[in-house]
């Protein structure tokens, strides 16, 4: 792959915006805390899959502060089916508890103190400062960083640092709903196996292409 030929970001974003407009998260939440606790619960996990689950979580917990005092033992029998449920509960349960007592039961609104939650890196922040308060935020999840890569806009394994050249590429503005439509063009289009590089509308100026088409 030459990644020597790689695309204009302005190219891409003004391709692929239009095609994947931003709709916020696909995750069901009433609010900042909801939308925390579910993102935190969809690691390794299908969004349609936390939907189900949170409904009788919020039902039980409806408030951090009722989450801080819940059983950790019932939290994990709730939101068993998402995986991972131990450290998931005690992730909740431990993000809760901050926000109750030493937050005001507010949300965070900055990167730099959701990432003090437990069970939140960067990817997660930067989804709850987009969604619930309108900050550009780009959230490099697994899609993405395939994509970003391929595309060569990004040409790396990390999530940090292809968040850092995702910055650079484009301006804040643009940051937030170029990340929702690289997520879904590496949901739908350019997949972990066997990409649809064929149908895509960036084929022919994406120095991955040529590769997976001739295999």
């Amino acid at each position: 792959m030459d990644y020597s030929t790689r695309p204009d970001a302005r190219i891409l974003y003004d391709t692929l915006v239009p095609i994947w407009p931003d709709r916020g998260s696909a995750l069901s939440y009433r609010n900042c805390f909801e939308l925390l606790i579910a993102v935190i619960l969809s690691a390794q996990c299908t969004d349609e899959q936390v939907n189900k689950v949170t409904p009788a979580l919020f039902e039980a917990y409806p408030t951090p502060g009722d989450l801080a005092e819940a059983s950790l033992a019932d939290v994990e029998s709730l939101v068993r089916t998402t995986g991972f449920f131990r450290a998931k509960a005690a992730n909740i349960v431990g993000a809760a508890t901050i926000i109750a007592r030493d937050l005001g039961g507010t949300v965070p609104d900055t990167i730099e103190e959701l990432v003090k939650l437990p069970g939140v890196g960067r990817k997660t922040a930067n989804l709850i400062v987009s969604v619930c308060f309108g900050k550009p935020g780009i959230v490099v999840d697994t899609h993405v960083l395939r994509t970003a890569r391929r595309l060569g806009l990004a040409p790396t394994d990390d999530p940090g640092k292809s968040e850092r050249m995702l910055g650079a590429a484009l301006p804040e503005s643009m940051w937030t709903a170029f990340s929702y439509a690289l997520n879904r063009h590496g949901k739908y289009v350019c997949r972990a196996r066997r990409p649809l590089c064929a149908e895509c509308p960036l084929a022919g100026i994406c120095p991955s292409a040529a590769d997976f088409m001739a295999s």
